[in-house]
C-alpha cells in the first residue's frame, strides 16, 4: 500500500471488518427474529404490554453497554497507544482499570448489545434464539481472532497476562470497574 494512503486512513481494514460484522448481527438478527415471531410469537409481537416490558430493560442494558464501551475505549486510548496510530488501534498492552481483572472488558460489554437491541424491538425470537447464537459467535471470534492477534502483537507479555487474567470476570469488584471512568492502576 502506498505510504501516503496509509497515513490518510482513519482506521485499519481489520477494524472496519469487525465493525461491519458486529453491526450486521443486529439488523440480521432483528429481521430473522421478527420473521420467526410472525409464526411463533405473533401475540407477543403485537402486544404493547410485552413491548413496554422489554423496552425499559433494553434501554437500561443499552446504556450499560455504551458506558462500558466508552470507559474501556478511553482506557485503551489513554494507555494503549504510543505514537501516531490509526484510530481504534493500540500498540501497548493495557492492564489498567477493568483490563487488570479481565482481558476483554469491552467485548464483555458488547456481548450484551444484541440482547439490548432485541429487548428494545421486543422480538421474542431474537431474545430467545438469536441472541444466544450471536453471543456464541462473538465468543468464538474473540477466542479465534482477537486472542491470536493479541499474542502476535504483544508476544510473551500477553501470554503472561493471559495466564494471570481471565478472559471475563464476574466478580462484583471487577464488574464495578466496567462502569466507571476512574482508572486505578493494576497490580
Amino acid at each position: 500500500m502506498n505510504p501516503r494512503n496509509e497515513k490518510n486512513r482513519v482506521v485499519s481494514a481489520s477494524v472496519i471488518i469487525r465493525i461491519v460484522i458486529w453491526i450486521a448481527l443486529l439488523p440480521g438478527g432483528a429481521v430473522l427474529g421478527l420473521w420467526w415471531d410472525l409464526s411463533l410469537f405473533k401475540s407477543y409481537l403485537f402486544s404493547p404490554l410485552f413491548h413496554f416490558a422489554t423496552f425499559i430493560p433494553g434501554l437500561v442494558l443499552l446504556r450499560m453497554v455504551f458506558r462500558v464501551s466508552r470507559s474501556t475505549g478511553r482506557i485503551l486510548a489513554r494507555y494503549g497507544r504510543d505514537g501516531e496510530l490509526l484510530r481504534l488501534e493500540t500498540n501497548r498492552l493495557v492492564t489498567q482499570g477493568p483490563y487488570g481483572c479481565m482481558r476483554h472488558p469491552m467485548h464483555f460489554g458488547l456481548l450484551f448489545f444484541p440482547l439490548a437491541f432485541a429487548l428494545l424491538i421486543g422480538s421474542p425470537s431474537f431474545i430467545l434464539f438469536i441472541v444466544p447464537m450471536e453471543m456464541l459467535f462473538m465468543l468464538v471470534m474473540i477466542r479465534l481472532v482477537e486472542e491470536p492477534e493479541a499474542v502476535k502483537k504483544f508476544g510473551a507479555d500477553y501470554l503472561t497476562y493471559r495466564q494471570r487474567v481471565p478472559m471475563f470476570n464476574l466478580r462484583l469488584s471487577c464488574l464495578k470497574t466496567l462502569l466507571t471512568d476512574d482508572i486505578k492502576p493494576s497490580h
